[in-house]
């Protein structure tokens, strides 16, 4: 997908933090499609944050012990209106012919 069209990843401080604290090793986290946790004995742990798909937040929506925190979602957006990302994103889109 196009999440970013060119614009470097590392760039983007979008990542989920864990407080394993709160953490009740529900594992609902280790279904990330882009395999960013290593489970350990405790919790959780983040080992591949920028594997982490900007703007998604699914594993902090299903934690059942709302261990897991992410940036605000107007970080993100800020991004993509300065580096006017959105725009790119529709292009390659009509390009691929999915819309």
């Amino acid at each position: 997908m196009p999440w970013l069209t060119g614009y470097p990843r590392e760039k983007i401080d979008w990542y989920p933090a864990v407080d394993s604290r709160k953490c009740v090793k529900c594992a609902m986290c280790m279904n990330c499609g882009k395999n960013v946790y290593n489970w350990t004995k405790d919790s959780p742990v983040v080992a591949r944050p920028y594997d982490c798909v900007p703007g998604c937040n699914t594993c902090a929506i299903l934690c059942m012990g709302d261990a897991i925190s992410f940036p605000s979602p107007e970080y993100i957006r800020a991004i993509y209106k300065r580096e006017k990302i959105w725009g790119k994103v529709k292009k390659v889109l009509k390009n691929t012919g999915k819309i």
